[in-house]
């Protein structure tokens, strides 16, 4: 008896998805993306406006996308993923349709009916696509997961009440707790 083949998924699948819906490509596999609660958008916003603001006080060239952002990371049609937070800094990267390769820096905020992804198949794809930091926010924990791919010295895990060093910037933190208030 023949073994049940899986669907391989393209990135014109995706592109072929209803108006409104939302899903990543990861090795070929669909995985659809349930629309984000309001702490989950805040969580983006808060985030995604104080890096812009210390890139910006640094005049840095790095450029902050939050979600909905494709990033391709493999030089294949099999892998599209909307991080919640990219931050580019090589702009080579960068086209109309989003960003080629690997960002610098991926924050994920994790769902409640989701968070294996981010915390497996998507920590794998990152790490292995050559982004340098990786952060997992987790909401119902109210915990932040950091992992410094770049260099392995600041991967660490830390509450929404600590200062979280970034690893790609020396002299930036973040304080989750201080920016919900």
């Amino acid at each position: 008896m023949a073994l049940q083949q899986k669907r391989t998924y393209t990135i014109e699948d995706i592109y072929a998805l209803p108006e409104g819906q939302r899903a990543e490509l990861i090795d070929g596999q669909m995985y659809q993306m349930a629309p984000p609660n309001r702490m989950h958008q805040k969580l983006i916003n808060r985030l995604s406006q104080k890096i812009t603001n210390y890139i910006d006080s640094k005049r840095g060239e790095c450029e902050v996308y939050p979600a909905p952002f494709a990033v391709f990371l493999n030089e294949d049609d099999r892998n599209y993923i909307e991080p919640d937070i990219s931050v580019i800094c090589d702009k080579t990267k960068l086209d109309e349709y989003g960003c080629n390769g690997a960002p610098d820096w991926v924050i994920e905020i994790t769902s409640p009916s989701n968070p294996q992804n981010d915390y497996g198949i998507k920590l794998f794809k990152y790490r292995t696509a050559g982004v340098r930091e990786y952060w997992i926010v987790n909401p119902q924990k109210k915990t932040v997961t950091v992992f410094d791919f770049e260099f392995e010295k600041k991967s660490n895990q830390y509450s929404f009440d600590d200062d979280i060093p970034v690893c790609i910037y020396d002299d930036l933190i973040i304080n989750i707790e201080n920016m919900l208030v």
